[in-house]
């Protein structure tokens, strides 16, 4: 299993990007996907996550900023960020709760990160 991040850059103050995240290989179910970030000299922290059947959690930090989606024929989480921040300003990593087989339990899977930076 791979999950393959993109749609990172830069952007200015007030500006939007959206990420998404594929989940590729052999793929039974996936329970929870979700988004973390991890800035400059800071620890790795949960920005959003989005069950199977559409419930989310955020962040303090980005809620009415932010927008998770999933499409589940698709494998794909998104993140839809708004009126970004210089504070923003990050690598982000997709994660994914993935059950391979039937008779597999599920494991963690953390994608490669795309960097976002809000700058003017």
């Amino acid at each position: 299993v791979q999950l393959q991040a993109s749609g990172g850059g830069l952007v200015q103050p007030g500006g939007s990007l959206r990420l998404s995240c594929l989940a590729s290989g052999t793929i039974l179910r996936i329970n929870v996907m979700g988004w973390y970030r991890q800035g400059p000299g800071t620890q790795r922290e949960l920005v959003a996550t989005i069950t199977s059947g559409g419930l989310t959690n955020y962040a303090d930090s980005v809620k009415g900023r932010f927008t998770i989606s999933r499409d589940n024929a698709k494998n794909t989480v998104y993140l839809q960020m708004n009126s970004l921040k210089p504070e923003d300003t990050a690598v982000y990593y997709c994660n994914s709760d993935i059950q391979r087989r039937s008779w597999l339990s599920a494991e963690t899977y953390w994608g490669q990160g795309t960097l976002v930076t809000v700058s003017s």
